[in-house]
């Protein structure tokens, strides 16, 4: 970045590094805490990152090696061992500068070149997946942070309930809170980091990223291990000459064994059972309750108000019948008295087991984070002065795009819109700039002859000797006060690694 004095108080520099240009004194940081004066030069305080190709072992914090302690020995160094990823690497605000980095290596025999540079991204959010059977809200209702809406529920998918957060609506089309706001808890949630959110009409709940969620001051355990009707079809046979019912309650479809057809298939006799509810196909009912953090993700505390008076000509006293919900958390038997009203009894020990292998079947309760982005102008811009070339080679599947070394789902249509894993990521690896909007990195890794043919900025590559060496990128006036290392996730794919087809 470029440092400036001012002309009435040089003992500030100006800070470049995004559009609110900070007038930062000596020994301070910028708005970002990014940046910051160190007698008299800009700093920047994040160490770069750089992803070694080993298994992380826990240490997503990464060791931290301040540069020119040890200089480069002078060996062969390749894109096989080390990947210099974007975080600390700087950005290319205000637009026209080439990436801080670009870097030349070569993996199998094969040249190649890294593109890495910090993004400002104001078109970017966090799609979070939260596997509960717990109801959260209802689809589209606002979801807020401090009060403020961020984002909204969208569509639930098998056993779990989504968000879609952020967005450059509430970063900056709404009031300069809701935009800090938002920001804030964007950086927090890609940063791995707990947010307390409000659900309008639902659940408060805590979110963080690879643990559970927590709803209402709960911690939650499992999802659920399938729909109602699912569940009736998976253990059918399991029941069978073990109780004469079973409804599988659900918030969307419940399962009655005699009438479904798992049951029928394998000889179970009609009970006389009546569901309130709106019948589906035989033995699979919608709308039994409301939704809720009851029975089955309903506001049921009591699982006999979904049951209507038993058919006479086919009931009887004694009949057994056994209700429980999809993830096995709440379970109740009973029997019928002489008025063939259903009376509540300890679950045998015959039933036990099969309760029991609902929960087992469960997948545990769990947040997932996936910072989502769209690459614009200033990102391109960096790579090369035409960047519609840029955008062409990534559709193309010419040039593979990581986030801090990460690999992302690559959405089909037009631009670069790109979507990760925030736990497949170094931790730390998200930043903000005041404006608001979130600072991610983000890599562009191609062959080189790739490279050259879309008018990338060839005069600026770097050999990643160099880089590792602690040379800062050829465009960046700032200097860095350090580099870590981290391990790759264990199941991540290389990043140098030519792409051999394909998207994402």
């Amino acid at each position: 970045m470029s440092a400036t004095a001012k002309a009435d108080a040089p003992q500030k520099i100006r800070c470049d590094a995004c559009p609110v240009t900070c007038f930062i004194a000596e020994g301070r940081s910028g708005a970002c805490d990014r940046y910051a004066n160190q007698d008299g030069a800009l700093v920047r305080l994040d160490p770069l990152t750089i992803l070694e190709n080993r298994a992380r072992d826990g240490d997503a914090e990464g060791r931290l090696v301040p540069f020119l302690d040890a200089e480069w020995d002078g060996n062969p160094v390749t894109g096989e061992r080390q990947f210099v990823t974007a975080i600390g690497a700087g950005t290319t605000y205000p637009d026209y500068k080439p990436a801080p980095f670009i870097v030349a290596s070569e993996y199998d025999g094969v040249d190649m070149v890294t593109v890495v540079t910090e993004g400002i991204f104001s078109y970017c959010g966090a799609k979070v997946k939260i596997d509960t059977d717990r109801h959260l809200g209802p689809e589209c209702a606002p979801v807020r942070a401090d009060g403020e809406v961020i984002g909204h529920v969208t569509t639930s998918e098998y056993g779990s309930q989504m968000l879609s957060l952020g967005g450059v609506e509430h970063l900056t089309g709404g009031s300069k809170k809701e935009g800090r706001v938002t920001c804030a808890a964007l950086l927090a949630l890609c940063n791995g980091e707990a947010v307390d959110l409000t659900i309008d009409g639902g659940a408060e709940v805590t979110v963080a990223a690879g643990q559970a969620p927590v709803v209402n001051g709960v911690a939650e355990e499992r999802m659920r291990v399938g729909c109602g009707s699912a569940t009736v079809g998976i253990f059918a046979a399991q029941w069978q000459g073990l109780v004469d019912e079973v409804v599988v309650v659900d918030d969307h479809i419940t399962g009655v064994m005699s009438e479904h057809q798992a049951g029928k298939v394998i000889g179970w006799e009609p009970t006389g059972i009546k569901i309130l509810g709106r019948r589906s196909t035989p033995g699979r009912y919608f709308q039994v309750a409301e939704p809720g953090t009851g029975w089955g993700g309903t506001d049921m505390t009591d699982p006999l108000t979904i049951l209507g008076p038993w058919n006479p000509k086919v009931a009887r006293p004694g009949l057994s019948l056994l209700m429980v919900s999809t993830t096995g958390e709440h379970a109740a038997y009973y029997e019928l008295d002489d008025d063939l009203r259903p009376v509540q009894m300890e679950i045998p020990d015959r039933l036990v087991p099969s309760t029991k292998r609902i929960e087992e079947n469960c997948e545990p309760a769990h947040c997932s984070v996936l910072f989502m982005g769209g690459a614009g102008g200033s990102l391109r811009a960096g790579v090369t002065e035409n960047p519609v070339g840029l955008t062409r080679s990534v559709q193309s599947a010419l040039t593979r795009v990581t986030v801090g070394g990460a690999p992302v789902y690559l959405w089909p249509g037009g631009g670069i819109t790109i979507m990760a894993d925030v736990t497949r990521m170094p931790r730390g690896a998200f930043g903000y700039v005041p404006t608001p909007a979130l600072v991610a990195p983000i890599e562009f890794t191609m062959r080189r002859s790739d490279y050259e043919a879309l008018g990338g900025h060839m005069d600026h590559v770097v050999p990643l000797s160099e880089a590792l060496a602690g040379m800062p990128g050829r465009q960046s006036d700032h200097i860095l006060s350090g580099r870590r290392g981290v391990g790759r996730a264990g199941d991540d794919p290389w990043p140098v690694a030519p792409l051999a087809g394909g998207r994402g």
